[in-house]
């Protein structure tokens, strides 16, 4: 296992419709599984159309997944079985464990300029925590420590620690960590990582280059999923990088500095049963799910 982790793949996010009619960008889906375990799904859903998100993700279940929404500028509004509602603002982190079940809707509303910068992350639940309670960690932007390390670097810690400081997101089964990391150009950031936990960044600005990687290097085609980069060594705006197992991830600059969220969690193993909003570990539960859905038992909390 080498020290600092290597490339693996890269991916580019695709365009897809969901909900109402939101237009957004997929970073990673169904196709990726399981080699992103224990994460699901990532969403971006950065927009400066009004009529590309205004219509939002009405009323729908989901079970055995946490979703985490993160919004950089604009609100999204929300709702849910158990009679919460709110507001996710700039800045502001929601962190919902749907555990045994809930019915929620979020309306993005974007800025008086018409403006939704945001994503969604899913992660996975095993087996034992499938039929937890549902909770949620509504983190204001206030309550996000900020570091700024002496190159330059600013790192936002929303789950995790760095340098001793933790994120204010805590009690997550699958360890994770959730970074906001912004690297001045001409510029070198090394982060240690949890051996043998699943890491990946999506790159929200500018560009850069990970694991010393500056030579042109191509991936094949499989699914769309992933695509040749010959000629174009560095990662930029909307492209999402796979690391293989180690210690730390490397990142460094040129003359442009780079944006990118980090994610990493402890994988799961288990068998993944997905249809729609629910992921459990067999069809047999998916089944049973959705027939509770249906028959209108499907809150248990």
């Amino acid at each position: 296992m080498s020290l600092t982790r290597n490339i693996r793949k890269v991916f580019r996010s695709k365009p897809v419709i969901e909900g109402a009619g939101v237009h957004l960008k997929r970073a990673l889906g169904f196709r990726e599984v399981p080699q992103f375990d224990p994460f699901l799904l990532l969403d971006d859903f950065r927009s400066t159309t009004p009529e590309h998100f205004i219509k939002g993700f009405p009323w729908h279940p989901h079970r055995g997944i946490e979703t985490i929404t993160y919004v950089l500028e604009g609100a999204v509004e929300h709702g849910d079985s158990m009679e919460n509602k709110g507001i996710i603002d700039s800045g502001d982190v929601q962190w919902m464990t749907a555990g045994s079940g809930i019915i929620h809707q979020e309306m993005p509303k974007g800025d008086p300029d018409g403006i939704m910068l945001g994503f969604q992350l899913w992660a996975n639940l095993p087996a034992s925590h499938k039929m937890m309670d549902p909770r949620y960690q509504e983190i204001k932007s206030s309550q996000i420590p900020e570091l700024q390390l002496e190159n330059g670097t600013k790192i936002k810690i929303i789950c995790g620690r760095v340098n001793g400081t933790p994120g204010p997101v805590q009690d997550i089964v699958i360890d994770p960590e959730y970074l906001d990391i912004h690297v001045p150009a001409n510029s070198i950031y090394e982060h240690p990582t949890k051996a043998g936990h699943t890491v990946f960044a999506y790159v929200i600005d500018g560009k850069g280059y990970f694991c010393q990687e500056k030579k042109p290097f191509t991936f094949d085609v499989v699914g769309n999923s992933y695509f040749d980069m010959s000629g174009e060594p560095f990662i930029e705006n909307e492209m999402l990088v796979l690391f293989d197992d180690g210690e730390s991830v490397r990142v460094s600059t040129d003359d442009e500095p780079i944006r990118f969220l980090l994610i990493s969690g402890k994988p799961i193993g288990e068998p993944v049963a997905w249809r729609g909003p629910i992921v459990m570990n067999t069809q047999e539960e998916l089944r049973v799910a959705f027939e509770e859905y249906q028959n209108g038992t499907f809150i248990k909390h």
